[in-house]
């Protein structure tokens, strides 16, 4: 669901709007999400929630669910519980190893300990579909 989007039948607005991010913030990462998609022919999502203990698992729970897991990658924030999870398909993680999603995680990590967690989300996108590299 992008933004834009209604909820089907409530006339209200996605769930989404009440989080953290402001809607220029959700206008970059929706683009960054694009742009990271397009450019690898990966799929690429980002879930900004609770997670769950173990929260491995439940990240990896919420890997399963996505319409494609195998070419998908999944970064699973949780701000208030301060924990992130780079998930990867079987055929992501051949193109993203696990030390290049480390690397970005870190990078994202460092960003949120700055107090910017849709500028860390954008950089973590940007620099695992750089290391993805073309499709």
């Amino acid at each position: 669901m992008t933004v834009g989007d209604m909820q089907t039948g409530t006339g209200n607005p996605p769930d989404v709007l009440d989080g953290p991010f402001s809607t220029r913030q959700l206008l970059r990462i929706d683009e960054a999400l694009r742009l990271a998609d397009q450019g690898t022919g990966l799929v690429f999502s980002v879930y900004v929630g609770g997670l769950d203990e173990p929260i491995r698992e439940h990240a990896e729970r919420l890997h399963r669910q996505l319409a494609h897991p195998d070419r998908s990658v999944l970064i699973a924030v949780s701000p208030n519980q301060r924990q992130l999870e780079v998930v990867t398909g079987r055929h992501a993680r051949k193109r993203i190893p696990d030390t290049y999603a480390r690397l970005a995680a870190l990078s994202m990590v460092a960003a949120f300990g700055g107090g910017d967690l849709a500028g860390g989300i954008i950089n973590g996108l940007d620099q695992l579909a750089s290391h993805a590299g073309r499709a």
